[in-house]
């Protein structure tokens, strides 16, 4: 919790007594006051929350970062196995690959000849 919350807390609380006063007194000024301080704290209790919540998320991005790039690496690696095992499988279908993606390439490069 930090010193916006605190401060938001009391200043809504603060606002929420005005207003019972000035509606136990019928004092409209009362009452304006109480509403324009519960909002205004609201606003900086939910301002302090946000601020406490993007420091916290970035307290934790190192560590999420590393997992990220832990989970792609095991994935990358994985995905290279399978491919291994499917090229050793059937190395007709690597050669009909290879094959397509070097025409695509060819035609990228040259484009259409009339």
């Amino acid at each position: 919790m930090n010193q916006d919350e605190i401060e938001g807390g009391v200043r809504y609380v603060k606002g929420k007594i005005e207003k019972n006063v000035g509606d136990v007194a019928s004092s409209a000024s009362w009452q304006a006051d109480g509403i324009v301080n519960q909002v205004a704290g609201g606003a900086q209790n939910l301002y302090g929350r946000a601020k406490d919540h993007v420091e916290d998320l970035i307290d934790d991005a190192p560590g999420m970062l590393q997992e990220a790039g832990d989970r792609a690496r095991h994935v990358a690696s994985r995905g290279r196995d399978v491919a291994n095992e499917q090229m050793k499988q059937n190395p007709w279908a690597l050669a009909a690959v290879v094959g397509v993606v070097g025409y695509a390439i060819s035609w990228l490069i040259h484009g259409k000849r009339i």
